[in-house]
């Protein structure tokens, strides 16, 4: 395997066999004639993939796809039914909450059962332990039984543990949703430092802003199948896709075209920005943005926005279906696809009744700019949830440029206008 290559994964499957009764379990081992009472369930089918060292990966799914049997099967924890894992480095992984603790040692007694099975001696665990106590913050708690810890504080002293043992990889499967903000803070941070020093980090996660963040590429699985691997904005966007059931039929190009969708009627609030050739646009097109605009209080379309100044932002969408309570909804959002401000009609408590087909409903969202000086998109959306499972009519992912422009000094990407206050004593 290549040096520079952290992990490979090669031609990987994992095979479950599925019982419809405990009893068939038994028939199958005892038939003479081996009669199948099983169905094949492939929670991994042919998946290939490599990670180089010093790269963050995020991988993504919907539950069940098979993100976490692979972490297992990379860590060794589970074993495939064909194919090949080569990991280039000490592996330090955090799969499950509590995995590999004693519940009834306390919590020094796991950091030193925890350092045994990675082979280190007592002498090098004691160096690690003052390190691995402070990061995980639990006071006089970490001489106590862990079977009396809080789920948090499981996740702090199961991750402590696995960031301070000097990792060349390291595995984290979902285990920091459980920490408040301030402790998920202090991992991130970890993992910026483990950048730095080139560590090689894969993690599962439903977070896909954390993907975004974070991660210089992801991996997309779908039913055990790799679906994308490459960029994380661009792994993101599908998986959101995925996850409103947009089939790939309905993915449209610029402005709705599809060959069988009719180029919809010119307003002229849109013609006056500078839209983004790489617009990210899909959906049913049941009803469909016709026009949209970022209005000043002079009137003025723009994309030259001022902080702390208020705007307009308008959307026009025709309507091809009867549709009742459709949501409205807008974003503005950084270069690699994070979301940062904005809101929807259904947030707001607007709802609009039944609107019939043909008709066209135009919007409009009032909005004090708060963010810093830089450079955005603009998302736009019209959406409705049926049985608590959300349909989209029509999305636009990043169409128009916005340039934000401040005259006061913030740290972030967003901020309100402070003042400072000087007293002497």
């Amino acid at each position: 395997m290549d040096k520079d290559i952290a992990i490979k994964v090669e031609n990987l499957f994992k095979v479950y066999k599925l019982y419809n009764a405990p009893i068939d379990r038994l028939k199958e081992a005892l038939h003479l004639r081996k009669k199948k009472y099983h169905k094949d369930f492939y929670a991994l089918s042919d998946v290939s993939f490599e990670i180089k060292k010093g790269e963050t990966v995020g991988i993504i799914g919907k539950n069940g796809s098979g993100k976490s049997t692979l972490l297992k099967i990379i860590t060794g924890v589970l074993s495939p039914a064909a194919g090949k894992v080569t990991v280039n480095g000490r592996v330090s992984a955090l799969l499950e909450l509590g995995a590999g603790f004693n519940p009834e040692y306390t919590g020094i007694e796991n950091i030193y059962f925890q350092g045994s099975l990675m082979r280190y001696e007592q002498e090098e665990m004691d160096a690690k332990l003052q390190e691995i106590e402070d990061f995980a913050d639990i006071g006089d708690f970490i001489h106590q039984p862990v079977k009396m810890y809080s789920s948090g504080m499981f996740a702090r002293l199961a991750f402590a543990v696995a960031i301070n043992v000097e990792p060349d990889i390291l595995i984290v499967d979902e285990a920091l949703s459980v920490g408040d903000m301030a402790f998920q803070s202090k991992c991130f941070n970890k993992f910026k430092e483990f950048r730095e020093k080139g560590i090689t980090i894969l993690f599962v996660t439903h977070s896909v802003d954390t993907v975004i963040k974070y991660c210089q590429s992801a991996i997309l699985i779908n039913n055990g199948v790799i679906i994308k691997s490459g960029g994380s904005k661009e792994t993101v966007e599908l998986f959101r896709k995925m996850m409103v059931n947009t089939a790939r039929s309905n993915i449209v190009d610029d402005f709705g075209n599809d060959g069988n969708i009719q180029q919809p009627i010119h307003y002229n609030l849109k013609q006056q920005l500078p839209l983004n050739p790489n617009v990210n646009i899909y959906g049913s097109m049941d009803a469909e943005i016709i026009d949209f605009g970022i209005i000043n209080q002079d009137g003025v379309v723009t994309n030259h926005l001022y902080h702390d100044e208020d705007y307009i932002i308008q959307i026009s969408v025709k309507f091809n279906v009867d549709i009742l309570d459709p949501i409205f909804a807008y974003t503005f959002r950084d270069v690699n696809g994070l979301e940062l401000t904005g809101t929807n009609s259904s947030n707001l408590n607007q709802e609009f009744g039944l609107i019939k087909s043909g008709e066209v409903i135009t919007v409009k969202f009032s909005q004090s700019m708060i963010l810093n000086s830089g450079q955005y998109f603009l998302a736009l959306g019209c959406v409705k949830y049926f049985s608590n499972n959300l349909t989209v009519f029509h999305r636009m992912y990043d169409v128009v440029v916005v340039d934000v422009v401040s005259t006061n000094l913030g740290t972030g990407v967003a901020f309100t206008v402070s003042d400072v206050e000087i007293i002497k004593n």
